[in-house]
């Protein structure tokens, strides 16, 4: 099913900067039929060449070396998205070194700080299949949350979102990871473009390893998973943020974000397993 997606993003570079893009679609995510990558500064298109990084999981980095002055950066692909996956559920196979580094602590995911909370709160879920736990978990962030837009910063970890009460798609996301982790369920973070989103933005979701394979949820509830389309994966947003600056300063001004699917939306409980391409 075609997958229409894209973004247009404004920033003010105050001094010379290296910046990496985090916007493509993922190489897993599907067949890409159409794709478009415009730069320009001060009115004038970008002359320095763009290079691109494939990152973990197929994300893929564009490089930017930008000079002062306002920068604009658009980026929209058409893509065939890449059906499901399906898996058989593995038995008692060994802990593979994504399933290590998604059981860690990270910097938005204090886990070794929620442990004793995680223990109390869902007392009921150890030794439970780790589908069931992360279902559990997503279920209750859902329900403890309030989804508002702006009421949390770039800095917030998940103990700032569970002591708020509230927050956006990455809060909700990095609270969930969070408590899996601290359930002892491997848990990531994924960007995605999100048709059907309101208000459209980029997205970010969880993944949990299961016997059956990594299974997508949306503790947010915000966008069908069967339309989601994979960008970026990683501990958490450190690793899968739109745009970073690797050196020297620029401001992001404005932003834009698009994602649109062929024909009707799927519908989507949130509780089936379901796993992104």
């Amino acid at each position: 099913m075609r997958r229409d997606v894209g973004c247009e993003l404004t920033f003010e570079v105050l001094e010379a900067s290296l910046i990496a893009f985090q916007v493509a679609p993922a190489t897993s995510a599907g067949s890409i039929a159409e794709e478009r990558l415009e730069i320009t500064n001060g009115g004038e298109p970008m002359c320095s060449p763009t290079e691109e990084i494939v990152a973990e999981h197929g994300g893929r980095i564009h490089l930017v070396s930008a000079p002062i002055g306002p920068l604009f950066f658009t980026y929209v692909a058409a893509l065939s998205a890449n059906p499901s996956l399906s898996r058989e559920p593995v038995r008692d196979a060994p802990l593979s070194l994504d399933a290590i580094v998604s059981l860690r602590q990270s910097r938005y995911c204090p886990s070794d700080a929620l442990a004793g909370f995680a223990t109390a709160e869902f007392a009921g879920s150890v030794g439970d299949a780790p589908d069931d736990v992360a279902l559990r978990v997503a279920s209750w962030v859902f329900e403890r949350l309030a989804y508002a837009t702006g009421s949390s910063g770039p800095l917030d970890t998940a103990i700032d979102t569970l002591l708020a009460g509230t927050g956006v798609c990455r809060d909700f996301a990095h609270l969930t990871i969070t408590l899996c982790r601290a359930l002892g369920v491997p848990a990531r973070l994924v960007s995605v473009y999100a048709p059907g989103l309101s208000p459209m933005d980029f997205h970010a979701v969880v993944e949990v390893l299961t016997p059956a394979g990594w299974r997508v949820l949306d503790p947010t509830r915000l966008a069908p998973r069967a339309a989601l389309v994979r960008i970026a994966t990683g501990r958490d947003a450190t690793d899968t943020a739109f745009a970073t600056t690797l050196r020297g300063t620029a401001e992001l001004v404005a932003s834009r974000v698009f994602a649109s699917s062929e024909g009707h939306l799927p519908a989507d409980d949130h509780a089936r397993p379901f796993s992104l391409a």
